[in-house]
């Protein structure tokens, strides 16, 4: 196989290789492979062996990923590449994060190669996601700093089950993050996902005390798993408790798909009520997606209400900051990365050979 040296593991007296990337632990034989299946024990040492593949490359809108309040209205070039460290039932894109057919991966780039085609397609940033940049970290952090030396900026979308050391390593070299909060209780975490809560709760601390990433949270509401208006209570009162008021959280409509294909969509009307919950417990910007809702889609001023940016999907329909991201009607700043008038991307996807 094609390997590339990984980092984050020591061997074990039994002569074992222990990953200490992610808080899974796994212990490996030579020959083996992780539960993500990308990161193995090649001949003694830990090897990650999707290094430079791709499943492929789209320039998407930011607001896709999703992220309402970093340079709005620009277009960013998305890229992930095979397997995960989560075993989540309800994956919406199990077709690349559960792969175990390499042959997906048609797509080779350099690190250079990405941050040439993001700067030469006009996209301001490159975003890791369709998978969790985390399994891939060593690629991600390559990709990032080449993008660096180029002027573009850097997303991770993950969720955010990592351990500490190389937690430190991922998000010194992001500026943007969109962390998937997927519930709000061990049980869920355990019984759908094959994971624990607390280590991505500890994530969420680390990124507002201890970066400058500017990051926001999606969370996808499944009938019946996590969509009490109790779990919206405590998710949205521990963000405001913990993160502050200022950090924007995205209620998503599930979709039945991998191993929960009986249950049903998620209805708009439970969207709404977590959005409402939120604001009514602080968060000044909450947010629905994956339904038709412009006005939960849109940015209001935490101040005085007016509208701040209109959304219909993910296509701006107004704008009302300025350059420098305050209110024009009141002057009260909005929480983000702005950095002049808003981009004028849409919401068209295009496909990009790098």
């Amino acid at each position: 196989m094609d390997v590339h040296a990984g980092r984050y593991w020591h061997t074990l007296d039994d002569g074992r290789v222990q990953c200490d990337l992610c808080p899974r632990l796994c212990k490996l034989r030579d020959g083996q492979r992780g539960l993500c299946f990308v990161r193995a024990n090649h001949e003694g040492a830990m090897a990650l062996t999707t290094y430079g593949r791709s499943s492929g490359f789209c320039i998407d809108p930011i607001e896709k990923k999703p992220l309402n309040h970093f340079l709005p209205g620009t277009p960013v070039l998305s890229f992930g590449t095979a397997g995960c460290n989560l075993t989540c039932k309800f994956c919406q894109n199990w077709d690349i994060s559960k792969s175990r057919e390499f042959d997906r991966l048609t797509d080779q780039a350099s690190p250079r190669a990405i941050a040439e085609a993001a700067a030469k397609t006009g996209c301001r940033s490159v975003a890791f996601t369709y998978n969790d940049p985390v399994i891939f970290l060593e690629y991600a952090v390559d990709v990032a700093q080449a993008c660096h030396e180029l002027g573009v900026k850097t997303v991770a979308v993950t969720a955010g089950y990592i351990c500490e050391e190389p937690r430190a390593e991922l998000f010194k070299h992001m500026d943007a993050a969109n962390v998937d909060l997927k519930a709000f209780t061990e049980g869920f975490y355990a019984g759908l996902c094959s994971a624990r809560l607390e280590p991505v709760l500890e994530t969420l601390k680390y990124l507002k005390h201890e970066t400058d990433v500017w990051f926001e949270t999606t969370t996808l509401v499944i009938p019946g798993e996590n969509d009490s208006d109790a779990e919206f209570e405590e998710m949205t009162a521990w963000v405001v408790e913990n993160l502050g008021p200022d950090v924007p959280m995205h209620f998503s409509a599930f979709h039945p798909d991998w191993k929960m294909r009986d249950k049903p969509r998620t209805p708009g009307a439970v969207l709404s009520r977590a959005r409402a919950i939120a604001i009514k417990n602080g968060v000044r910007h909450a947010y629905v997606g994956n339904v038709h809702d412009p006005a939960g889609d849109s940015t209001y001023c935490h101040q005085c209400r007016e509208p701040l940016i209109g959304r219909d999907w993910y296509e701006l329909s107004g704008w009302n900051l300025t350059d420098d991201g305050r209110c024009r009607s009141c002057g009260a700043a909005c929480a983000g990365v702005f950095d002049g008038p808003p981009g004028t991307w849409g919401r068209k996807r295009a496909p990009v050979r790098v």
